[in-house]
């Protein structure tokens, strides 16, 4: 993919800086961040989920901080688990450390996070503020008074 500059669009337009940093994230390559997998699913009317698989990771080796629209979740075992003196003849489960960043849209909340089972469930909500929600408008009945008809006299 090639590669666009948005720099001139920088100098004429306000307020955009986010969405063009995005769209240059967007371009980099696939291949950068692999692990760990992930799914992001739509759960009701304003509610996701984020579901990772984080096999071999206790609720004390992982954050999650959410900032700015940015939700950030590492991942890093202990020093007393990486000190074992057992040797792996075939090591399929990783536990090397990990960040793994999401972009959140406007007025996405992250609620609660739950580890069961080797997955990382995120919950997020989105709250719109009442004052950005859509509103209706009551028509009133203006035509109730109807305007008053002046009759021209007939001259005699």
């Amino acid at each position: 993919m090639r590669h666009v500059d948005f720099s001139p669009l920088y100098r004429s337009t306000v307020g955009f800086d986010r969405l063009f940093t995005m769209l240059d994230s967007l371009a980099q390559p696939e291949g950068a961040q692999t692990y760990p997998p992930y799914n992001i699913e739509r759960t009701g009317e304003d509610a996701y989920r984020i579901t990772m698989a984080v096999a071999g990771f206790g609720e004390d080796e992982i954050s999650i901080e959410a900032h700015r629209n940015v939700l950030t979740v590492k991942g890093e075992k202990t020093d007393a688990e990486k000190g074992e003196t057992s040797e792996f003849l075939y090591r399929g489960i990783a536990s090397r450390a990990f960040e793994r960043r999401f972009q959140l849209a406007d007025h996405v909340d992250v609620v609660g996070a739950e580890l069961k089972n080797g997955l990382l469930h995120i919950s997020l909500k989105r709250n719109i503020p009442e004052e950005m929600k859509p509103r209706k408008v009551a028509i009133v009945n203006g035509g109730a008074k109807q305007a008053k008809q002046i009759e021209a006299q007939a001259v005699n």
